[in-house]
């Protein structure tokens, strides 16, 4: 045997192995999530069609999509809870399961109260997923890595919400239901992947034997009059402001411009689309130059005026075009606004973030259903409406998050908040 051959090699290949592994964990999961949002990203065009099929308004669409975020806002949470205790393989394809199913209910549904409970079901079952993924990447990988594998996960969520309109838009020239069949078809082979390529992250000896409930109603109370409240405000407000459009955007182009599915899907294409572009491109710079605080008040008074630009626009390039504008000034609010949640946390991260979540959801019940009831009044209230929350949003952190303290470690009421939150 030569030098060569006696020279032990398992160690790197037991590294090389597990790199492979790693790897091919990361992108089945990335495939998941893509699959799941895109699956947002169909739905969300083709409603207005149906709503119009049906007989209903811009209350009744607004009212569809805040079910989706009332279940994802009770029923997100109890799944991560649950995960901790099954593991997060069976839960994850569960949220699949549901979400397939939820995508054929859409296909077949011939009338309104079916949407709902298509609607309804999804939000029950694929609240699974996200939360699932990200507590996969947790249990999976090392501090350095984490990021990285968040990262992924985020661009996979991203690409769903571009390329699910755009799809949408393409098939449902053929029939409103065709695009739905497609995401359920895509469903199971994210499904089968999962099942036959992704092993179980969390394992037994590291379960807990049981848990307090996801979501509790008094924390989001006590947290409003903690020294996180004025940030749990702000984030509710940039999630509402934004909505409020987002809900009665498709149902706008229809009424105004006789817009078809294709015309629809190119504007959610054009919204997630134009948002990537201004978180990679825009926020770095305005965080860097002017801080997290004044690129939310810049982003806040920009989308507020975009809105209104929205609103008169007088022919669909145009609508397209302010849609866009839109979506570039509103992108620094997210990352910003989560960026000073995180940097004056008084409770832990874990707390801090879990009721950013919730207030999150909040906002997506109180946008769509606001902006679809408004709708039915004026077509252009929505985007007045948001416009004015927008406003509102400045004065938050022009007048209580710009004088609240950066940091203080938790006492009293927050100290009993943190203790019941993080349970």
């Amino acid at each position: 045997m030569s030098s060569t051959e006696a020279i032990p090699r398992s160690g790197p290949d037991e590294s090389d192995t597990r790199t492979v592994t790693d790897r091919r964990n990361l992108l089945v999961l990335g495939f998941a999530l893509f699959v799941v949002t895109l699956g947002f990203g169909v739905v969300m065009p083709i409603i207005p069609f149906y709503m119009e099929r049906f007989g209903a308004g811009g209350t009744e669409l607004g009212l569809l999509v805040a079910a989706y975020a009332i279940m994802r806002l009770f029923f997100g949470p109890i799944w991560g809870g649950v995960s901790d205790r099954v593991g997060r393989k069976p839960i994850l394809m569960l949220g699949i399961l549901g979400y397939g199913i939820a995508m054929v209910g859409f296909g077949l549904a011939t009338a309104l109260w079916m949407m709902f409970a298509a609607r309804i079901l999804s939000g029950v079952l694929s609240s699974a997923t996200s939360p699932t993924t990200m507590a996969y990447i947790g249990d999976s990988t090392s501090e350095e890595d984490r990021s990285q594998g968040m990262g992924l996960l985020g661009a996979a969520a991203g690409l769903g919400t571009i390329f699910g309109p755009a799809l949408a838009g393409v098939l449902a020239n053929r029939s409103l239901s065709t695009p739905f069949f497609v995401a359920g078809a895509l469903s199971l082979v994210a499904l089968l992947l999962v099942r036959l390529l992704l092993p179980e992250s969390l394992p037994e000896s590291k379960r807990r034997t049981s848990g307090e409930p996801g979501w509790d109603p008094r924390a989001l109370g006590r947290s409003l009059f903690s020294p996180v409240g004025p940030l749990m405000v702000l984030i509710f407000i940039v999630t509402a402001g934004s909505m409020i459009m987002y809900g009665v955007i498709g149902l706008y182009a229809l009424d105004r411009f006789d817009a078809g599915t294709t015309e629809v899907g190119v504007i959610f294409a054009v919204l997630g689309l134009f948002m990537a572009v201004g978180q990679g491109l825009l926020v770095g710079p305005l965080t860097k130059n002017f801080g997290d605080l004044r690129a939310t008040q810049v982003g806040f008074l920009a989308s507020a005026a975009s809105l209104l630009i929205v609103m008169w626009a007088g022919s669909y390039v145009m609508l397209v075009a302010s849609i866009g504008l839109f979506a570039l000034c509103s992108s620094p609010l997210v990352p910003a606004v989560t960026s000073i949640t995180s940097k004056r946390a008084v409770l832990s991260q874990g707390v801090t973030m879990g009721l950013s979540n919730s207030f999150i959801s909040l906002g997506r019940i109180f946008g769509p259903a606001l902006g679809g009831i408004v709708f039915d009044v004026d077509a252009a209230l929505p985007f007045m409406c948001g416009s004015a929350v927008m406003v509102v949003g400045w004065l938050v952190t022009a007048r209580w998050v710009e004088a609240t303290p950066e940091s203080r470690p938790p006492s009293g009421a927050d100290a009993l908040l943190l203790e019941h939150t993080d349970r």
